[in-house]
């Protein structure tokens, strides 16, 4: 089988993770600066085999788009036209942020890395996949 990669996109920083090649397991793969965002995919999906992407989609509380979504969407549709073959999909990212310090916290990890943005952007990331994978399976 191939992998999902999935992206929590942010305007500085985007948290990626990506599924073991049975579509079972989400794991962290990488924070990178967003301005990389595209190279580090198509260079990523060269390597592996990448059959669905999944884009964190930020919804307000009341089920509207949130502001980010202006920046999401272009780039959703960049991934749609540089990968035509592959499954480009949003899924609802309310409360990855939250979810991903509240791990943080029951796994022990310390304050200082606590406030590591990037670390919270990349477990977002694998909430974002863990979720989807969920919904695949019901």
């Amino acid at each position: 089988m191939s992998r999902i990669l999935a992206i929590d996109y942010g305007q500085k920083r985007t948290g990626i993770a990506v599924t073991d090649t049975l579509q079972m397991i989400a794991n962290g793969l990488a924070t990178i600066e967003t301005k990389e965002l595209e190279k580090f995919i198509l260079d990523y999906v060269a390597k592996e085999d990448v059959s669905i992407i999944v884009v964190g989609k930020p919804t307000q509380m009341n089920g509207e788009n949130s502001e980010n979504m202006k920046r999401i969407e272009p780039f959703f549709n960049r991934l749609k036209k540089l990968f035509p073959d592959k499954e480009i999909t949003y899924y609802d990212e309310r409360f990855t942020s939250v979810l991903a310090h509240q791990a943080m916290l029951q796994s022990g990890i310390g304050k200082k890395a606590r406030q590591d943005k990037a670390l919270v952007d990349k477990i977002s990331a694998t909430i974002i996949l863990e979720d989807y994978l969920q919904s695949k399976n019901k």
